[in-house]
């Protein structure tokens, strides 16, 4: 290997938001997560839902809660010209 080219490797604490910490090696001094595999929904199986402002319920009254049943109905109603039942 080269002298001088290569950045140093530090062994750091990396830190997650969710509170785990665990000791690696990087190239930078500090690392800070917002999320891991402790708290991941794909690994844990819990879905953490972060509503910034309401834009969660913004969108819901924007577009409704659609379904593939709900799209289907309006979709045979718009070709017999009658309206979609209630699916609720």
């Amino acid at each position: 290997m080269k002298e001088g080219i290569h950045p140093k490797y530090y062994e750091v604490e990396a830190r997650c938001s969710c509170g785990t910490t665990w000791k690696t090696r990087s190239t930078n001094k500090e690392l800070h997560l917002e999320i891991c595999s402790s708290c991941h929904p794909f690994y844990t199986g819990r879905q953490k839902l972060l509503d910034t402002e309401g834009r969660i319920e913004r969108f819901k009254r924007k577009y409704g809660a659609q379904t593939v049943a709900d799209r289907q109905a309006q979709a045979k109603a718009a070709k017999t010209g009658t309206k979609p039942a209630a699916a609720h």
